[in-house]
């Protein structure tokens, strides 16, 4: 298979398709090697416009939800990036090569291990993996990103406070068949505000159907 070629339709038939433009964020897709971070039976659909199973009833996401996410998030050189699933290690990558620092998170300690060497062969050395549970972090105003991998069946405020002034917190809120992607803006006032950015059904975050997170 010619991953180049399958590389260049992903990034024109799915990624500009969607409507992500921003050349940085085209960059980190394009220069971060998508095939080394699926597993080795599927690396021949590694660019599909599809999820990919990674394990433990995870799933890599669609190359189109990463695109639309980091163009949501706009992570900039200066900033502190959390990522919640690490899954593949494919996003935190990319991330990694947007912003300054990166600390990337899965409860599956699997996800962690297997990302390890795949991003220290791309020499990426601005991230922290964690083995941990989301829903357990308390790292209150620390990060200017927080990127949420799996959907939530309601919003909270949980992430909302991992994030420092003017953050961006890019989440999926609601039960199958009905999700929204949206991006949540910590606003200088203390304010946040949220804006509905697209429709679709991601697996849902391990855990997050327990009922005492998710008490206002």
């Amino acid at each position: 298979m010619n991953f180049e070629v399958a590389r260049a339709q992903m990034l024109g038939q799915q990624i500009r398709a969607w409507e992500v433009l921003d050349e940085r964020v085209l960059r980190a897709l394009r220069e971060t090697p998508r095939e080394k971070f699926v597993p080795a039976e599927y690396r021949d659909v590694a660019f599909a416009d599809a999820e990919i199973p990674l394990g433990h009833g995870q799933f890599m996401l669609a190359p189109k939800i990463e695109g639309r996410l980091l163009q949501a998030v706009l992570a900039e050189p200066i900033d502190e990036v959390l990522v919640v699933g690490t899954g593949s290690g494919f996003l935190t990558a990319c991330l990694a090569k947007l912003a300054k620092d990166v600390v990337s998170v899965d409860i599956v300690s699997d996800f962690v291990a297997a990302a390890r060497p795949r991003l220290a062969e791309q020499e990426i050395s601005n991230v922290s993996l964690e083995v941990a549970d989301a829903l357990e972090l308390s790292y209150a105003g620390r990060f200017d990103v927080v990127a949420v991998t799996a959907s939530v069946p309601e919003f909270t405020n949980h992430f909302i406070k991992m994030l420092r002034p003017q953050g961006r917190l890019f989440i999926v809120v609601g039960r199958a068949p009905v999700m929204e992607a949206q991006l949540i803006t910590m606003q200088p006032s203390g304010i946040a505000t949220t804006e509905d950015l697209f429709e679709t059904v991601l697996t849902p975050l391990i855990n997050g159907e327990r009922p005492e997170p998710f008490v206002l």
